[in-house]
């Protein structure tokens, strides 16, 4: 019977084209071990498809289990668009596509006695609900970690991973790849044999026109991607004629931290520090915090305008703390302002440098950019674009800097 699925699964490669050797992503699926397996890869790299199929192969060796295989991505345009169309590609290729298995409405198909489930993030009923033997996230560096964590909890066997690695920080390598139970691999456009010679010379024209697009997507490596929003450095001292601008505070509580950050001018150059960055604090343990960093009386404190009685209740304790004056419009506003300068955090302040390398617009469907940033990685950023935006601008009418 072994035999027989490889002779099967060569004819579905074969079929795409002559070359008998399959996409070295297979071969990684196929064999390796743990429980977690993160591939990162290139553009072209075979990942996503390789996957799949050593899925079907899967749910063909063993028919009948009554598995429950999810494939999730963070919108399910993206989800339609890319695997569940390369699922339907394969069983029609095979001759094993039954329309009466699949349930378009739900999205679900029964492959062999093995049930499959195709789901978006914002699915939370279906995230949270029934277990499953097997999880395949679909580009899951678009997902937040609290949703790998209620993936993972509930997934008893397999988690698959792949990504295009267009973050240089990003919690996957933070909390999935160091675990003891995870297998990284790593492929480019060359660990696929099916590529024309055309789409081949396409990747590699990236070499010498975008060096930071060869190293994302021709060299599989960890880059930034042209989504972000801004460009930093870092540093250790402050110039001897930095001048303090004022502190920057962004409430949280449960699910997001409280931040807050110190802002130094010296000529084009802004200088930011994280101060604190932790959640689960009460206003009176912020209060403490902040005597604790030595906040005086009398220095400025811009806070989210969003939560007035924290705001009144730190202002009662002795803190010299404003709403931030947000008006129409005025993310992007602070934004701009930002993009006038220089930006530099210093060298300790992770938790900043990381928002601020993920902080990226939105795209639409066809991977255009919006002038709308992503509501995610934002606390640091929002807590120094809120000093930006009420002290290093005036109002006019319009918005100037000062």
């Amino acid at each position: 019977m072994q035999k027989h699925i490889r002779t099967l699964f060569a004819k579905l490669f074969d079929s795409i084209l002559p070359d008998m050797r399959q996409p070295t992503t297979y071969y990684n699926v196929r064999d390796c071990k743990t429980r977690i397996q993160v591939h990162q890869g290139g553009t072209r790299s075979g990942k996503t498809f390789s996957i799949m199929t050593a899925l079907i192969e899967w749910c063909y060796m063993y028919q009948n289990n009554g598995w429950v295989i999810t494939v999730v991505r963070k919108s399910f345009p993206s989800l339609r668009g890319s695997v569940l169309r390369d699922f339907r590609e394969i069983l029609e290729r095979e001759g094993w596509y039954d329309a009466g298995m699949h349930n378009k409405t739900e999205q679900t198909y029964n492959l062999f006695g093995n049930y499959w489930e195709f789901i978006s993030i914002d699915e939370s009923q279906k995230i949270r609900g029934r277990k499953r033997n097997i999880c395949f996230a679909n580009e899951c560096n678009e997902l937040l970690l609290e949703d790998f964590r209620q993936l993972i909890l509930r997934t008893t066997d397999k988690f698959i991973l792949d990504y295009n690695p267009s973050d240089e920080f990003h919690w996957i390598y933070d909390h999935v790849i160091p675990r003891d139970d995870a297998t990284f691999f790593k492929t480019t456009y060359l660990d696929n044999p099916y590529l024309s010679q055309e789409t081949v010379a396409e990747i590699e024209r990236l070499r010498d026109t975008d060096a930071d697009y060869w190293r994302v997507y021709g060299l599989g490596e960890r880059g930034i991607s042209r989504e972000t929003i801004f460009q930093t450095g870092t540093f250790s001292e402050k110039p001897e004629g930095a001048k303090f601008v004022a502190y920057g505070l962004d409430w949280g509580y449960t699910a997001d931290p409280t931040a807050v950050v110190a802002v130094y001018r010296h000529d084009t150059t802004l200088y930011i520090e994280e101060l604190l960055y932790s959640g689960g604090l009460t206003n009176p343990d912020i209060a403490e915090k902040l005597r604790e960093l030595g906040i005086k009386r009398q220095d400025e404190i811009i806070a989210d305008s969003a939560e007035p009685k924290s705001i009144d209740e730190l202002h009662r304790i002795g803190f010299n703390i404003k709403p931030a004056q947000k008006g129409p419009d005025s993310i992007r506003i602070g934004i701009d302002a930002m993009k006038r300068y220089k930006l530099l955090i210093h060298e300790t302040s992770v938790n900043v440098q990381k928002e601020f390398r993920n902080y990226k617009w939105q795209t639409d469907k066809n991977g255009r950019m919006l002038n709308k940033p992503r509501d995610e990685w934002n606390h640091a950023v929002d807590a120094a674009r809120y000093v930006c935006l009420n002290k290093l601008l005036k109002k006019t009418g319009k918005y100037h800097l000062q």
